[in-house]
């Protein structure tokens, strides 16, 4: 009896969650990057997702995943990236610094990166571990962000991708402006990626 209403409950909550974080509303979709964002579960700041597609192969989007010291040339507002430690060439965390507009205070975040390639879905999750190094003064330690990737062969040179993202960046910066910005930086990032990758193997 206690195991089935264990069961219920816990189904119940599923549920609830669910229904709380709302349905992916489209906020940008311009030159084939799309840009959904909803409300999140809890709290006040809101998801994001963007579907878009590249000019690469799986291999290729890995290996300039793996690049973390390049992440300025495509990673909106990034200004510095380095990696801590490599566990593999699957598993590698870093570091990164994030420059926002004055008054705000910049932000640092670290990062553990899994890649995971199968025969038909490549998995990429970034995860933040906001505990593996002390608190650096001059920056806000971004206490959680995630993103994940499913990414899809759709043709020898083609990759489609699903991304989403949530974050909560710490400090004191309005939820509302975050919330009113959340789709400026992803569809940059995916832009210029894009651009990227087809000037680096498609020329």
């Amino acid at each position: 009896m206690k195991k089935k209403l264990f069961l219920v409950s816990t189904l119940l909550f599923a549920f609830v969650a669910a229904m709380a974080q709302g349905n992916w509303e489209l906020k940008k979709n311009e030159n084939g990057i799309a840009v959904y964002t909803r409300k999140a579960a809890t709290g006040n700041l809101k998801e994001l997702r963007v579907i878009c597609e590249l000019d690469a192969t799986k291999a290729q989007l890995i290996s300039t995943l793996q690049d973390i010291g390049n992440y300025n040339d495509w990673v909106y507002s990034n200004k510095k990236s380095e990696i801590l430690k490599s566990l593999n060439p699957y598993k590698i965390i870093y570091y990164t610094e994030s420059r926002l507009p004055w008054p705000i205070k910049d932000r640092d975040l670290i990062v553990q990166l899994d890649i995971s390639s199968g025969a038909e879905i490549l998995e990429i999750q970034a995860k933040s571990i906001p505990d593996y190094l002390p608190q650096n003064k001059k920056f806000v330690r971004v206490p959680y962000s995630l993103a994940k990737w499913k990414v899809t062969q759709v043709t020898e040179n083609k990759l489609k991708v699903d991304y989403t993202f949530s974050v909560d960046p710490g400090g004191s910066i309005p939820s509302w402006l975050v919330n009113a910005t959340m789709a400026i930086g992803p569809y940059n990032s995916f832009a210029k990626l894009r651009e990227m990758l087809k000037e680096k193997y498609n020329n």
